[in-house]
């Protein structure tokens, strides 16, 4: 017996999910919905199912149908941002598309050798040095930039290395910011400024796997 494949899973731009909606109505018929606080389900006529992440959690009104997910995804919300790669952070907030405030950093991080022994030791105890200062440094901006606004945030969102978000995350001045933080690291190739400001694109998109009958 074959493996039943797992659904497909699509991005679609928060300005574009009401048509989504639709077309994903017209291909397939008419559709139950099924809905949480954090997910939304569609059951089309034809067996097409649609598994919606609802994100910014939880929906408000899950038994307000489709309207109320377009309603809560269209929603103008204020987010704080942390991306870490090492080598380099970038922190910033932003209200709907707007970043309104930001600070990017960078240092130096050693790459790997090839060196073994007394030298691999070495390098890896400076490699480890030096990832740590700069955690530190992307900590500070986080405690400096977003605690002071915790209050007034709606999420808190983070993109770039897994390893990295945790190490910048477990400094204890953080811990306030726990409540808000979204599931999930989006990827982030380099916390630059340019990436910073199109960031929205990524973590306003609405994730949903699609298993389309064949």
């Amino acid at each position: 017996m074959s493996a039943t494949p797992g659904p497909r899973i699509v991005s679609v731009r928060r300005e574009r999910l009401q048509r989504w909606l639709a077309t994903f109505v017209e291909r397939h018929g008419a559709a139950t919905v099924r809905a949480s606080g954090s997910r939304v389900d569609l059951v089309a006529a034809d067996g097409a199912r649609a598994e919606i992440a609802v994100p910014f959690p939880p929906l408000a009104q899950p038994d307000g149908g489709l309207d109320a997910l377009v309603s809560h995804v269209d929603q103008t919300r204020r987010v704080g941002v942390i991306l870490a790669r090492k080598g380099g952070f970038a922190v910033g907030i932003f209200v709907g598309n707007t970043l309104v405030t930001s600070k990017v950093g960078s240092g130096y991080v050693q790459g790997k050798t090839k060196a073994g022994g007394w030298s691999q030791q070495r390098y890896a105890r400076r490699r480890d040095n030096q990832s740590k200062k700069a955690y530190g440094e992307a900590a500070d901006e986080v405690a400096r930039i977003l605690l002071p606004e915790q209050s007034s945030l709606d999420a808190v969102v983070t993109g770039g290395d897994k390893g990295a978000i945790a190490a910048v995350l477990a400094d204890p001045r953080l811990e306030r910011l726990a409540g808000l933080v979204q599931p999930g690291v989006l990827p982030v190739v380099d916390p630059r400024l340019r990436v910073l400001e199109a960031f929205p694109e990524a973590f306003l998109s609405v994730r949903i796997g699609l298993n389309e009958l064949a």
